[in-house]
């Protein structure tokens, strides 16, 4: 009778212990340790590991390496900001296991938005992000690996560049030009955000010169580097012609040196 009792207690304190919570299933992912360190940079361990129950969509480190350059330093040196308002965009209440989304469903997020699931011949995604691993459970929800970091719609194409580091150039012709409004605005937009380093290569004066009149050939020049609608990478193709809000059009050229714009390279 004790030896029953004693494999009882074994069995319990063995599923004590190997009980996850949807932080420890990220916190031993290898393809995690960005979302790890912005959820403690966030203080948001204890919430995820409370009783829940969760939905992560957690983006890869592949997918924050995707942002623009230094937007991941930015919004970690700044946690209590627009880091939480993003997290929390890809968490919701409840367990929605990959056999509870359905195509055009809206799942609100813990931070008032929602994001949509579609589902094709090619997958799932979540907004335009996929799902690469799906239904990762834990002791208080469920995980599904994304290859994208979701933005909600509060954050604009303004705020990624004045929150880049890289591309402040960029952000003081935008706000010359009176572009700030237009770009904050419902879009969508494509942006070819030109780093300070590509600006500093033009001819010594040029920047100056077009800060000095926006209203010219700086606003001609800005809209140059602007689309309508989202264009996502996996969206261009080669010899792709791709119109600018100036109203002419730059070329995409995919090679295996990468993706260019005209002769610029997507970095």
């Amino acid at each position: 009778m004790k030896t029953f009792y004693y494999t009882i207690l074994s069995l319990i304190l063995s599923l004590s212990l190997t009980a996850q919570t949807v932080v420890d299933i990220i916190v031993d992912s290898e393809d995690h340790n960005t979302l790890e360190a912005a959820v403690i940079a966030a203080g948001l361990v204890e919430t995820l590991s409370g009783d829940g129950p969760f939905t992560v969509f957690a983006p890869t480190d592949a997918a924050f390496a995707a942002l623009p350059e230094g937007t991941v330093e930015s919004l970690l040196e700044d946690p209590s900001g627009a880091l939480t308002d993003i997290l929390l965009y890809h968490v919701a209440s409840g367990t929605a296991l990959s056999t509870d989304l359905s195509d055009g469903m809206m799942v609100t997020t813990l931070n008032g938005k929602s994001v949509t699931v579609t589902i094709n011949d090619d997958g799932v995604f979540i907004n335009d992000a996929q799902v690469t691993v799906a239904d990762i459970v834990a002791d208080n929800g469920v995980v599904h690996v994304i290859d994208a970091v979701l933005l909600p719609p509060t954050i604009t194409i303004t705020d990624i560049v004045v929150n880049s580091p890289v591309h402040e150039t960029l952000e003081a012709a935008v706000i010359a030009a009176d572009l700030a409004e237009t770009l904050a605005g419902e879009g969508p937009f494509t942006l070819f955000a030109p780093t300070d380093a590509a600006f500093a290569a033009l001819p010594e004066g040029t920047v100056e010169s077009l800060l000095e009149d926006p209203s010219g050939a700086l606003t001609d020049i800005l809209l140059y580097h602007v689309a309508a609608g989202t264009a996502l990478s996996t969206d261009l193709s080669d010899g792709m012609m791709v119109p600018t809000l100036n109203g002419k059009s730059v070329t995409v050229t995919i090679n295996d040196d990468g993706v260019f714009i005209n002769d610029a390279q997507v970095t």
